[in-house]
């Protein structure tokens, strides 16, 4: 593999030469202890030195492959502690991504273009990642606008956990008629002859939407791996190294995870995955924890493919849901009895868990049960366990989370589903949903993700700036300035509380020696771009265990190749995933003084021709001939 060349490194013959060295950079390690460096040497896989450029030139080899930063932002790869993402690699390449479209319009030219190269009996689906609130347009796709550009292709447009579009070609095709009943929590909207018009509500709960997604077409054999392998490149593109998987509905242990086990026993994972276990069939949630208790334990694996516990459900019962365009759903009185059990084999077998838990109410409840047993001495019991999401959670509960040793995993599905939250509870309410200063002020661990693929989108970088900023998609404000937090604490979020989050705060999340190789070089510094412009950034290159992983620009041709994207028909082969947006205009000042650099540096290159002869010195006087009069 080669390599860019740069001068004044030697290679040495050495024993222990770096595999990999990165220089010439502005390195943010994460480390208190040295904040800042210049250069970082790599060998197997483990960082072995961190610094300048003299530090790390004794470590050069002939093998070493040497990439000069340019001066770039360099990072501690980014872990999305809340990703669906062994999920999210199954169906990959067979999704229309509208990730990052500014505008309706572009999105329905990208389904015309797709369904008409789609073979038939496959779907054109849009899973997830966008919202309405980010088109000019500011609306969802009509059922007569799907039936235009897709007259005879099924097309299935979700929008977050709230409804989802149908053409009338995937209405056919997903079997509903005027005689289908509506499923429990879920509505088929109908017209007035009775028959359904192409539009379905999660009423509140999303599993009609969900079931329905699930009778379309799935990948076969390699094309599974291939699928998975190009989701986590596209995920390496933004800079990710790590992901914890939250499991969630309709990825069933253990088929669904043998792809990501397979490619983990062949070296190919390009990103770490720490896996949590979701019981799937109500009714049957304890059994399920049961046999899987027998089978496994916590931090299983190596340092690719872990076990983390279970979650994010531990029973169905005590699930709620998180529309925001519906009232919050009342739990059945007595979902504790079955919970209360659940929980207590989980700590008596050294199990940890993750739950999700969207409202107070909810998380009030759970709480009163882990008290209970911690006063039997049962809980936490030296387990890891955390809440997810926890939009409305109050200051009451989060002191009860801080004393039972809990943490926080927080995301932002506001960036996508703060307007409908603002309707509902008001800008209020919203400007602490969640309240992550009151986490972070209780020195609790606090974890930042997306909850991508369905909800939000994967991109890590407009979780970060709605971290920073406040902001949804839509430029909405949500978070007053009390409750956001610096760009610093921010990446912390994405990075060193994620380790923690699976016991691997001392290995990684961090760049010092003896952590795991895993960094990124960055399209722009994190640290200086104007706020608007943190949610554009993405890697440039991206090195996992010391691998490249994914390379651009300059570094192209660098990374690891894979197998092309099949079928060969996939949206993803022809219009990527994630839609790069341009960055924001320069503002006027800023935009001046660069130009006043730029004419500074033009006239040192001119002062410096002269010096040497090149021009006469008469030059020196700036002339136009047009004015010669």
């Amino acid at each position: 593999m080669s390599t860019m060349p740069v001068g004044g490194l030697v290679p040495h013959a050495i024993d222990d030469a770096a595999d990999l060295i990165v220089r010439n950079a502005k390195i943010h390690t994460g480390d208190p202890v040295r904040p800042h460096a210049e250069a970082l040497a790599i060998h197997d896989g483990v960082i072995t030195v961190v610094g300048d450029d003299k530090d790390v030139a004794p470590r050069i080899g002939a093998g070493t492959k040497v990439v000069d930063a340019l001066g770039r932002r360099v990072i501690p790869g980014l872990n999305d502690a809340h990703l669906h993402v062994i999920r999210g690699g199954l169906n990959y390449v067979l999704e229309l991504r509208w990730d990052g479209v500014r505008s309706l319009r572009q999105g329905l030219a990208m389904l015309r273009e797709q369904a008409a190269r789609t073979p038939k009996g496959q779907w054109v689906r849009v899973v997830g990642g966008w919202s309405a609130e980010q088109f000019t347009e500011r609306r969802l796709p009509t059922v007569a606008e799907l039936n235009a550009v897709a007259p005879d292709t099924p097309v299935f447009v979700l929008h977050l956990y709230q409804s989802a579009v149908l053409n009338r070609a995937a209405l056919k095709a997903a079997g509903f008629t005027r005689d289908t009943p509506d499923p429990k929590g879920g509505q088929i909207v109908r017209g007035r002859d009775g028959e359904p018009t192409g539009m379905l509500l999660a009423a509140p709960s999303a599993l009609i939407l969900y079931s329905t997604l699930a009778k379309a077409p799935v990948l076969e054999g390699e094309d599974k791996k291939t699928s998975t392998r190009h989701f986590l490149r596209e995920l390496n593109r933004f800079g990710l190294t790590s992901a914890i998987d939250a499991a969630g509905g309709f990825q069933n242990f253990p088929d669904n995870y043998a792809t990501v086990v397979e490619l983990a026993k062949a070296g190919q994972l390009s990103l770490r995955i720490a896996y949590h276990l979701f019981p799937q069939n109500p009714g049957q949630e304890i059994d399920d924890l049961a046999r899987w208790i027998e089978m496994a334990r916590p931090e299983d694996g190596d340092e690719w493919l872990r076990l983390n516990g279970a979650g994010e459900n531990l029973t169905w019962a005590a699930a709620d849901f998180e529309n925001f365009t519906q009232p919050r759903p009342e739990l059945t009185p007595d979902y504790e009895a079955e919970f209360e059990k659940a929980v207590r084999l989980l700590m008596e077998n050294g199990w940890g868990f993750r739950l999700h838990a969207t409202y107070d109410e909810t998380i009030r409840r759970d709480l009163t049960v882990f008290e209970k047993l911690a006063a039997e001495g049962l809980f936490p019991a030296g387990n890891r366990w955390l809440f997810d999401h926890a939009e409305t959670v109050t200051a009451d509960s989060l002191d009860r989370i801080a004393a039972l040793g809990g943490a926080m995993s927080v995301q932002n599905r506001l960036s996508f589903q703060g307007e409908a939250f603002v309707r509902r509870y008001g800008p209020g309410a919203a400007a602490d949903a969640p309240p992550i200063r009151a986490m972070l002020d209780r020195g609790l661990t606090v974890g930042a993700g997306t909850d991508a693929t369905r909800v939000s989108t994967y991109n890590p970088w407009v979780a970060l700036h709605w971290l920073v900023s406040g902001r949804n998609v839509g430029d909405l404000t949500l978070h007053p300035p009390q409750n956001r937090v610096d760009r610093q604490t921010a990446l912390a979020m994405f990075t060193r509380a994620g380790a923690a989050l699976t016991g691997e705060d001392e290995v990684k999340g961090v760049l010092r020696p003896g952590c795991y190789a895993d960094l990124a070089v960055l399209s722009e510094d994190y640290f200086a771009v104007a706020e608007p412009d943190i949610a554009h950034i993405e890697s440039l290159l991206t090195v996992t265990g010391g691998r490249i992983v994914y390379a651009a620009a300059e570094y192209d041709g660098l990374d690891e190749e894979l197998p092309p994207v099949s079928p060969a028909w996939s949206p993803v082969a022809h219009f990527g995933g994630y839609q790069a947006s341009r960055r924001t205009a320069l503002p006027g000042a800023h935009q001046a003084e660069l130009l006043g650099q730029a004419v500074a540096e033009s006239e040192q290159h001119r002062q410096w021709r002269i010096a040497r002869g090149l021009v006469p010195d008469a030059a020196s006087t700036p002339f136009d001939p047009c004015f010669d009069l």
